[in-house]
């Protein structure tokens, strides 16, 4: 038997594990039609949101756009410019980036009244995509994150002779979270009594929910008895009803006195059963605890 199925799972056809069955199930996934992608604050939450790399190429593709745009404008008068090469649309695009970027090189310089014009207008346009620039970089880099691993896997193991759900959390970044909570959630499928099928979901109750002070390692723990909803549900069950742990995790970070949230999710392939987790706690020969993140994941078989 898998050590990912429950013991009271019904067994799987012959030459078929569970890891292979739990492959061929597509997951859980939400598709969103018909959202209003046109408001402007849409759009200011996908630049926070999106990779560096992604803002970093946007901001270069912009200055770029922009420029190339002025250096056309400069191209329609040929004498606009003095010392620009004759046609030479390079010149009026270093030309652009001198007058965005405000670099007095004094080589060349506007002449006509178009041209001195067109770098009034430019000069603003700078002005406003540098200010837009620095608030988005400031947007990005002064938003709170927390920085909180879970564990890869959930395990199901007796605790205190009572089968218990059990996973655990770590905070990164060493310091501390003050007045941490955390709150797992059991999303399912369900039918209602008139046929009506709809995802339900439920708050599983834990036997220490909030920590005052969450510096190291937590172990989260849902005792799995006759009031929990997971009590009985076998392994298909599980596959079956798409049931899904949703884990948030909120507090209080102790240097930017911000709140930060983190959260995670544990599908049927992600839970173990009678097995335990690895030790990662210790004290140093000086006295101080040690949490051994490189083992946070690792898990053993109860004998």
């Amino acid at each position: 038997m898998s050590d990912r199925q429950p013991a009271d799972s019904p067994p799987l056809p012959k030459g078929i594990t569970s890891a292979e069955v739990l492959r061929s199930r597509k997951p859980y996934r939400v598709l969103v039609r018909g959202q209003d992608r046109g408001r402007w604050t849409d759009f200011y939450h996908a630049v926070l949101t999106a990779p560096w790399w992604l803002f970093l190429v946007g901001l270069a593709t912009a200055f770029v756009t922009v420029n190339l745009t002025f250096a056309l404008l400069y191209l329609s008068d040929p004498q606009g410019i003095e010392h620009a090469r004759p046609g030479s649309f390079w010149d009026r695009f270093l030309f652009s980036v001198q007058t965005i970027g405000s670099i007095n090189y004094s080589l060349m310089v506007p002449k006509s009244e178009f041209v001195n014009a067109v770098v009034v207008v430019e000069a603003f346009v700078g002005f406003v995509y540098l200010a837009m620039m620095a608030s988005l970089m400031f947007a990005r880099l002064s938003r709170p994150s927390a920085r909180v691993v879970f564990s890869k896997v959930a395990i199901v193991a007796p605790f205190d002779g009572v089968p218990t759900l059990m996973f655990r959390a770590a905070n990164q970044r060493g310091n501390q979270i003050l007045d941490a909570a955390i709150t797992v959630t059991l999303a399912r499928q369900g039918v209602t009594s008139e046929g009506l099928a709809m995802r339900r979901f439920e708050e599983l109750k834990l036997m220490r929910s909030r920590t005052s002070l969450f510096a190291l390692s937590w172990t989260v723990m849902h005792r799995i008895d006759e009031h929990s909803p997971l009590f009985a549900a076998s392994w298909e069950e599980w596959c079956d009803r798409q049931m899904e742990l949703i884990v948030l995790l909120r507090g209080t970070d102790d240097t930017l006195a911000d709140t930060i949230y983190a959260r995670h999710a544990y599908g049927p392939g992600d839970i173990v059963w009678n097995h335990r987790f690895v030790d990662v706690l210790s004290v140093s020969p000086q006295g101080r605890r040690v949490v051994d993140l490189t083992r946070f994941h690792d898990t053993l078989p109860i004998a």
